[in-house]
């Protein structure tokens, strides 16, 4: 029993004591049993304070200690290392939210949150009355990251972490690595091509003995947990073999066209969203490494015509599987493009109404004097923002963030090449922050025009004679009609969510309402899963800007080495227990565990469950349902959670 608690109410600025009377609380709280002190301050988190709370632990010998204040999921680990600095155990510290669960929801009723506050941090005394003094657990890693998707965020989260000292695997379902970077041409800020960016991403690979790279492959099946997670990975066949000649050598590209000729299967080429045709034997573009060729398997008939002309062709190739322990996994899986529905904005209906990323695939081709598409010069474009995001009627009501910046690029890219032809933008705001909004002035100063909508009203695009008449209410001049003739329309299409179910059922990673995958908290834990020892980088967690990935892949790479880089990971010690006295094994606790944490195990005459402390997350979600009682949580045992109770009520 803890008999000196010390109690701190914090004021959060205006945030808690607008609406909750601190002296009142204090004066509510200040008999409770073993309250030794209680004392209020402006900021409990800021660095004067925390040193305030250290001497008072010391000085008045407290064996306990409750802060009122915001979220635990903001400032818990401040305070139990404020506690820990006091020489007080850092699980005799409890955090009561009087701030969102107090002030906040209750912000019209001043009175009655005061009084809630009270009896929250009555309860929150109780609870620490009772509380234990708790010890961390330890367990071994491998020092070893399995990095998922080797476009420009897996790339750079595998250059990191093997610079801090990781040994990495880099995985990538394709035969090569670049992503989607690769398709776009030349980037801003920097006006690098992508291919640049990616060829010189990968040679820093190849430079490293730490990182091993495995193209064609994926994730199958995981075991085990943080520290130690057993993955089976398969690899798919390239068909091709590494052939004797150097792959640039004059030898080995003549013989690879030479067997692409005879080749009689084609099919669209992903690459270029189809625009344009390939064989099934075939070369990767610019920005796609190793540049070494590949047979689709789907595409294939195993006419065998290709085989005899080179030595490097291996039709008789067979799928590998292999097996891997990894510490942590970082998953950079990438985005899709949204592709328009049945004949939005006419697009799949009128060849002349593209989507942007296929727009900058034409781009990319040879160019002239003019830029004509389908044997069309074109004069004028219409851009239509927004096409897939923040749709007023549909799933995707969230802003992909990219797209304005990169239509802005696009056009000017058009200008510069073709001076003469005329840009319009049809938009519901353009949203190209920080210095992406130089794209946007210069837009405006090269003469492009701009319409705006309101949010719930689209553009609507007509066929006229051979081009499109864009129409829309402008705000920007007073809901005036305007109607705009493009000779080419396209679409400023949203990131989706690459679809990753197979990977999300292997690795029991959650997915947000977008899609996406879900990160712990956005500010204090973003590119951490629920899962120990699995992160998330890049736009398979929201959409980025490039900037943004790759800060994203950094921070995972940094979050991953602290994590796995000594060999030792530390767990948290709030773990369900079972008193195997008591337990009876019915299985129910196994089948709630979100984590599976719980196994069957024999001991003695009978079989009873036993926790994975290691995956053990400590929800408590095994707890109500066990019919004999026999699972406990460190630090949230019966009687704690009982005191807490009869404190609120």
């Amino acid at each position: 029993m803890n008999n000196r608690i010390g109690v701190y109410i914090c004021h959060c600025g205006d945030n808690i004591a607008q609406y909750v009377d601190i002296k009142e609380l204090m004066k509510g709280v200040a008999d409770e049993e073993g309250v030794a002190m209680v004392k209020e301050t402006m900021f409990a988190c800021a660095g004067s304070t925390q040193k305030e709370m250290v001497e008072d632990i010391q000085r008045e010998k407290l064996d306990g200690l409750v802060v009122a204040s915001c979220s635990p999921k903001l400032h818990l680990y401040t305070f139990r290392d404020v506690a820990r600095r006091g020489g007080l155990n850092p699980y005799l510290y409890v955090q009561v939210n009087i701030r969102e669960q107090g002030s906040w929801a209750h912000s019209d009723k001043p009175k009655e949150a005061t009084r809630k506050a009270i009896r929250m941090v009555k309860a929150g005394i109780a609870r620490t009355r009772l509380a234990k003094s708790l010890l961390t657990q330890k367990i071994s890693s491998e020092n070893t990251a399995l990095v998922v998707g080797a476009g420009i965020a897996g790339m750079r989260a595998a250059i990191e972490l093997a610079d801090m000292g990781s040994k990495v695997v880099l995985v990538e379902k394709h035969h090569w690595v670049g992503g989607r970077i690769s398709q776009w041409g030349e980037l801003f800020p920097t006006d690098q091509e992508a291919d640049e960016i990616v060829g010189s991403l990968y040679r820093e690979i190849q430079q490293r003995d730490s990182i091993i790279l495995w193209t064609g492959t994926e994730i199958v099946a995981t075991a085990g947990c943080v520290g130690n997670y057993k993955i089976t990975l398969r690899t798919q066949p390239r068909f091709i073999s590494p052939p004797e000649e150097p792959l640039d050598s004059d030898a080995f590209r003549q013989q690879i066209n030479e067997a692409i000729s005879v080749c009689p299967e084609e099919t669209g080429d992903e690459f270029e969203f189809g625009l344009r045709r390939r064989k099934a034997l075939y070369w990767p573009h610019e920005g796609q490494y190793p540049q070494l060729p590949a047979i689709d398997e789907q595409t294939c008939s195993r006419c065998g015509k290709c085989a005899p002309l080179c030595s490097a062709i291996d039709l008789e190739q067979k799928p590998q599987t292999q097996e891997l322990n990894a510490g942590a996994v970082v998953l950079c899986t990438g985005f899709d493009s949204y592709q328009p529905q049945g004949g939005e904005f006419g697009y799949g209906e009128q060849p002349m109404v593209v989507t942007l990323p296929e727009f900058r695939r034409y781009l990319a081709g040879p160019g002239g004097n003019d830029l004509v598409i389908r044997d069309r010069k074109i004069r004028s474009i219409g851009y239509i923002y927004c096409v897939g995001s923040r749709q007023p009627e549909g799933d995707n009501k969230y802003c992909s963030r990219y797209c304005c910046t990169t239509a802005l690029h696009t056009a000017q890219l058009v200008k510069k090449k073709y001076p003469d032809i005329q840009n319009y933008h049809f938009h519901r705001g353009i949203r190209s922050y920080g210095k992406n909004e130089t794209l946007y002035t210069g837009a405006l100063d090269q003469g492009d025009l701009f319409f705006q909508s309101e949010d719930d009203e689209l553009p609507e695009v007509r066929a006229d004679g051979d081009a499109f008449l864009i129409k829309t209410d402008d705000i920007l001049s007073g809901k005036m009609e305007i109607a705009a003739r493009a000779d080419l329309v396209v679409l400023i299409t949203a990131m989706i969510p690459r679809q990753n179910s197979s990977l999300v059922e292997t690795l029991k990673v959650p997915v947000g309402r977008d899609g996406f995958f879900n990160e712990v908290h956005p500010k204090l834990k973003p590119v951490e899963t629920v899962i120990d020892g699995i992160f998330i980088a890049g736009t398979c967690h929201f959409p980025k800007t490039i900037e943004e990935t790759l800060h994203s892949a950094l921070s995972a790479s940094v979050k991953v080495n602290g994590l796995i880089g000594t060999g030792e990971i530390e767990l948290e010690p709030n773990l369900a227990i079972v008193d195997p006295d008591t337990c009876e094994w019915c299985g129910k606790c196994y089948e709630v565990c979100p984590f599976d944490a719980i196994k069957e195990e024999r001991s003695k005459d009978k079989k009873i469950a036993v926790v994975n402390e290691a995956s053990c997350k400590g929800c408590g979600m095994c707890l109500p349902v066990c019919p004999s009682n026999s699972i406990q949580l460190i630090g949230y045992s019966d009687s704690e959670i009982e005191a807490m109770i009869d404190a609120l009520v």
